[in-house]
């Protein structure tokens, strides 16, 4: 008991968090990215029906595909969930804030002015993926997918596989445009070298084909390649910022502290 009361006295002293503050705090972080999810639900679903003819449904339309509901609560059960993953795409980066204000404290004072800047740059790359896969990609695949077999079949899609799809797409590409800082971050603290990931760059452009076969459920080699080609380009972007932040990470470690 005296040995925790003396940590925490030192934790006072040195300004650091005990455990139980820690727990306090990803406590209060979390709660504040649900109060932000739940506001862009609110956003999302008073605009609900404009989402939902203007954006979900254009592709399809575009791609002259007929949709169809099959279940009795199909329609209800779809708005909410359109209404919930446009709630967070809304509020992404005021979560992603969230989780990085909770890695802040652990940060040197020259470091915690990344904070805003990677919670940028990060819904930045986020959002671009998210536009990409949705004025790019999907319209290609929808394209594809009517356009392809006999027309003695006639294509009458699920609304909730097409819903399903979209999400998908959608979601996969956001995450896949955050490699240039997820390669910012891991080798600010060295995981990873600019050396690295020039060695692994042929072994990657073969992990990417692989990627963009298994994202895109169509087997048009055309749509693969239009998910493909940006993913190159991102992690030769990824090279470059990775050595930018390694080479300040070791000059970092070269700086000799004054006298």
């Amino acid at each position: 008991m005296a040995t925790e009361v003396k940590a925490e006295q030192e934790n006072e002293e040195t300004g650091e968090l005990s455990f139980w503050d820690h727990i306090e705090e990803l406590r209060k972080r979390i709660l504040f990215a649900l109060v932000w999810l739940v506001v862009g639900c609110i956003i999302s679903a008073v605009f609900i029906s404009d989402i939902m003819n203007l954006v979900l449904l254009e592709p399809a339309n575009a791609a002259n595909l007929d949709l169809q509901n099959l279940k009795p609560f199909g329609q209800p059960f779809l708005y909410f969930k359109v209404i919930f993953v446009v709630g967070i795409i809304i509020s992404f980066p005021l979560m992603l804030l969230q989780l990085w204000k909770f890695v802040e404290p652990a940060l040197y004072d020259n470091e915690k002015k990344w904070v805003s800047l990677i919670t940028i740059f990060t819904s930045i790359c986020f959002l671009s993926g998210v536009a990409f896969s949705y004025f790019v990609m999907i319209p290609s695949m929808l394209s594809f997918a009517a356009s392809f077999g006999t027309d003695k079949i006639k294509n009458v899609i699920d609304i909730n596989e097409y819903f399903s799809f979209i999400t998908m797409i959608l979601l996969a590409s956001g995450i896949l445009f955050e490699m240039p800082m997820i390669s910012f971050v891991l080798s600010r603290i060295g995981v990873v070298t600019p050396k690295m990931l020039r060695k692994y760059r042929r072994h990657s452009i073969v992990v990417i084909l692989i990627l963009a076969a298994v994202v895109t459920p169509t087997p048009d080699p055309i749509s693969q390649l239009i998910f493909a080609a940006p993913l190159f380009v991102l992690y030769e972007i990824s090279i470059f910022v990775a050595a930018a932040a390694f080479k300040k990470r070791e000059a970092k470690q070269n700086e000799t502290p004054d006298e």
